[in-house]
């Protein structure tokens, strides 16, 4: 029986009675136990420094100090933890924070709705508003776009094995090229322009865009500020509501609050999830224009939409916010990622790498098929975690807690380039 035991693998009870869709523990072939800032530890003790980040969920680390203390706080005090939308005193707390410290500072107005506990749920809120508010049906997207797996938010979803994974059709979307799809002597703005000036072009005006201003999951796309404000001109000479989905790269992934601050827009709706609820707890919010808010009460709602401790642990991470030492910290450090990305595609031209991103939102395109993933798999031996994103999984994606501190990022990063050197002489 011993020797059996040993002969298991670690994973034994999760390949056994665990679904075939899992997929990280695929990447991260070992049973984790505990985790604090941006650090995790295996059962055995192994350390491993998270360059996931739980996929944009833990921007302020595992265990955050200053939230676990205020949700330990709040359940020994018997506060509410479920409540639908009924009104709570840590649901009030967090909307006027939310308004003191977001909203106003940036000269934004926007009601805050509480779509139920996940990104999808805001995406699919968010479309369904959009529709509601103009009448009309087609939801305009981009190539490359992620924004859920329910089947509104697969419908404005571009990967394909995402979307085959529906089952069924995902109509009434119609995808266009993002900034640089045709390299960079194209304006696609001005392709979408044509599409509505001609009578014969078969696209119907659209209820809405959605737009990541920083494409996560589909290889680190970066819109430029400019191009940005191009979007938010189109839609405002069409007619078309403007929606954001800050859900991976929003609460200050790309260094600001709101990813697309810096170029100056309003979006009418904008869809928060993964970092919003600060601790990890499920929550989302969609954020709405006041002129836009035509629903009738219930028209969309959600069991777990009253998440009382997400509300507590979202609110003590808006501390983060009330002044800008924090957004300077997080673009100090992606200047330092950068670098080290920029060195190792000069470093490796035969690895045909190229470097791209913005704050701690960033990636390293691999032109060499299946050498992504072999790096990741380098790193995570030598304890580092992170992923591959990108259509065909092609570009190494490093996307540390924004917490983390300098020593431990620069660790990672020794660890990243020992990957590309090993990688390499494998070759």
């Amino acid at each position: 029986m011993a020797v059996q035991e040993k002969l298991r693998s670690p994973l034994h009870v999760f390949e056994r009675f665990e679904s075939e869709v899992r997929s990280y523990c695929r990447s991260f072939p070992t049973v984790f136990d505990k985790a604090k800032g941006s650090k995790l530890w295996d059962r055995e003790g192994r350390e491993y420094i998270d360059f996931f980040a739980g996929a944009g969920a833990l921007n302020y680390g595992h265990n955050n100090p200053q939230m676990k203390a205020k949700i330990i706080e709040y359940m020994m005090d018997d506060g509410v933890t479920h409540s639908l939308d009924m009104a709570t005193v840590a649901k009030e707390k967090l909307l006027q924070k939310f308004q003191e410290v977001i909203l106003q500072p940036r000269g934004f107005e926007y009601k805050v709705m509480f779509p139920g506990p996940t990104g999808t749920n805001s995406v699919e809120s968010a479309l369904k508003l959009a529709r509601k508010v103009t009448g009309r049906e087609v939801i305009m997207s981009f190539t490359n776009a992620f924004h859920g797996m329910t089947i509104g938010s697969l419908a404005v979803t571009g990967n394909k094995f995402k979307r085959d994974g529906a089952g069924i059709a995902l109509p009434h979307t119609l995808s266009m090229p993002y900034e640089n799809y045709f390299g960079e002597d194209v304006d696609t703005i001005d392709y979408m322009e044509r599409y509505l000036e001609d009578n014969g072009s078969g696209v119907s005006l659209p209820a809405g865009i959605i737009l990541e201003t920083v494409q996560g999951e589909g290889g680190i796309n970066v819109a430029s500020f400019e191009w940005m404000k191009k979007v938010e001109a189109f839609c405002r000479r069409w007619g078309i509501l403007l929606i954001v989905d800050d859900v991976q790269v929003g609460c200050g992934r790309t260094g600001t609050f709101f990813s697309f601050e810096k170029a100056g827009i309003q979006p009418d709706i904008i869809c928060l999830s993964k970092s919003i609820g600060g601790f990890g707890i499920p929550l989302a919010l969609t954020l709405i224009k006041p002129e836009h808010d035509v629903w009738e009460p219930g028209e969309h709602n959600g069991t777990f939409r009253g998440h009382n401790l997400a509300f507590v642990a979202a609110t003590e991470a808006l501390s983060y916010w009330e002044d800008d030492q924090f957004s300077q910290e997080i673009t100090r450090k992606g200047e330092m990622v950068e670098a080290c990305l920029q060195g190792l595609a000069e470093r490796y031209p035969e690895m045909e790498a190229k470097a791209r991103g913005r704050g701690l939102m960033q990636g390293i395109e691999i032109g060499v098929e299946g050498l992504s993933d072999e790096i990741c798999k380098a790193a995570f031996e030598r304890g580092l975690i992170m992923e591959t994103s990108g259509p065909n999984g092609e570009v190494v994606k490093v996307m540390p807690p924004l917490t983390i501190v300098e020593e431990e990022l620069k660790q990672g990063l020794r660890i990243l380039e020992e990957s590309f050197a090993t990688c390499k002489q494998n070759k």
